[in-house]
């Protein structure tokens, strides 16, 4: 059986299960870079723009250009309507479109374990950066089980079930990030995890939002009705589902550093 795929075709939805806990991890990352203002800011894999309105909002930058190779990612996106200074468009992360030494800081926001070839994409992102940018990123640890549906795909997991996974899963991992970086040249490179936790007004709403999620929906859509209430009952049972709110955590692994002068 091939291996299951995430295709991001439904940019509300997505927005809906992954716009708040990227909201949120993303303001942590901000605060931990602590950039200075009226930098020009390259977001690879800005998918529906959260990160890419936390940058207009929060970093005075003087120029954000943003790209995602989903159109149905980047059609949210661009209805946020951020201004002048920021510009979507369709774009592959191992082949950016930009000139050299364009940006002084190039970012990836729970992005690089989607990109096949990470080294090659941190190659043009460094590329793309003036002397002394910044190069960071964040990302789930999927091995580590701090992805934000886990509690789903580790009942997936033990009913024999297989989901997608990210093809570079294994880059989420701290001492793989800070592999790659250093093995880049890249200078004072640091590491830290972030930690998160969303709550849901109840298990049917968690359950709704994501059985949407790109990385669950192949799954579910293709399972006998018997499965897909089996697998409900167990993930419920996993939570403990008290009556009212559900409330999950997860954690991020997020990476950064900078060009030689």
């Amino acid at each position: 059986m091939a291996e299951p795929q995430i295709r991001f075709e439904d940019g509300g939805s997505y927005e809906s299960y992954m716009g708040p806990w990227s909201r949120q991890v993303g303001e942590v990352f901000l605060d931990w870079l602590a950039p200075p203002p009226g930098l020009r800011w390259l977001d690879i894999g800005c998918g529906t723009g959260v990160f890419t309105e936390l940058l207009a909002t929060r970093c005075a930058p003087v120029e954000i250009q943003a790209i995602d190779p989903a159109a149905a990612q980047l059609a949210v996106a661009q209805a946020r309507g951020l201004g002048p200074a920021v510009h979507f468009q369709q774009g592959n992360a191992m082949a950016l479109p930009f000139p050299d030494n364009r940006f002084d800081a190039a970012t990836m926001a729970l992005v690089i374990f989607f990109v096949p070839e990470p080294a090659k994409a941190l190659a043009e992102m460094a590329r793309a950066l003036a002397p002394g940018g910044i190069v960071a990123a964040y990302v789930w640890d999927v091995t580590g089980a701090g992805l934000p549906a886990e509690p789903i795909h580790a009942e997936m997991r033990a009913m024999g079930i297989r989901h997608p996974r990210p093809p570079s899963f294994e880059i989420s991992r701290a001492e793989a990030l800070s592999a790659l970086w250093a093995g880049a040249g890249l200078e004072a490179v640091e590491a830290r995890p972030i930690d998160a936790a969303r709550t849901f007004a109840d298990f049917d709403t968690f359950w709704s939002i994501h059985l949407a999620a790109p990385n669950i929906r192949p799954i579910v859509t293709e399972m006998p009705a018997a499965d897909l209430e089996q697998l409900k009952r167990r993930v419920r049972a996993r939570l403990s589902n008290p009556p009212g709110p559900v409330t999950l955590s997860a954690r991020a692994n997020a990476i950064k550093g900078r060009l030689s002068l």
